[in-house]
């Protein structure tokens, strides 16, 4: 049992951990600064409507196991409105994909873009990650 933060309420480790339908280990989202910066220094594809940042965890790193997904849009992208939708949007592609792409030990990073994650139609987001596939 993990012990929590009483102020925000998460596991004292900085993450959270969601367990997907259809996964057998736990997908795991990003909270520390630090994850994030590591994963800027590691592989980045970039796709239409957001970029996706990869990067294979240390054997001393926790979690070893589980997926971690973190999700970032800047103020470039729009208001706090059209920010939280980009977000929302990317949580999904993540949900749907990583599952069944994603490799345990890793940690991915979806990046939202400028004027096209929030408004391009939900489908065609999801288009780049079936090209990925051919």
């Amino acid at each position: 049992m993990t012990d929590t933060s009483p102020a925000a309420g998460l596991p004292a480790s900085g993450v959270s951990s969601v367990q997907p339908a259809g996964t057998d280990g736990p997908i795991t989202v990003l909270r520390n600064r630090s994850d994030f910066l590591r994963a800027a220094r590691a592989r980045h594809r970039k796709a239409p409507a957001f970029a996706l940042q990869a990067r294979k965890r240390g054997d001393t790193e926790p979690a070893p196991e589980a997926i971690r997904v973190g999700y970032t849009c800047s103020k470039k992208v729009g208001n706090a409105v059209a920010r939280n939708r980009a977000k929302r949007r990317l949580r999904e592609i993540a949900r749907r994909a990583l599952p069944q792409h994603g490799h345990p030990g890793w940690d991915y990073v979806l990046i939202g873009r400028r004027d096209v994650t929030a408004d391009r139609p939900f489908e065609a987001l999801r288009q780049y990650q079936r090209d990925r596939r051919r």
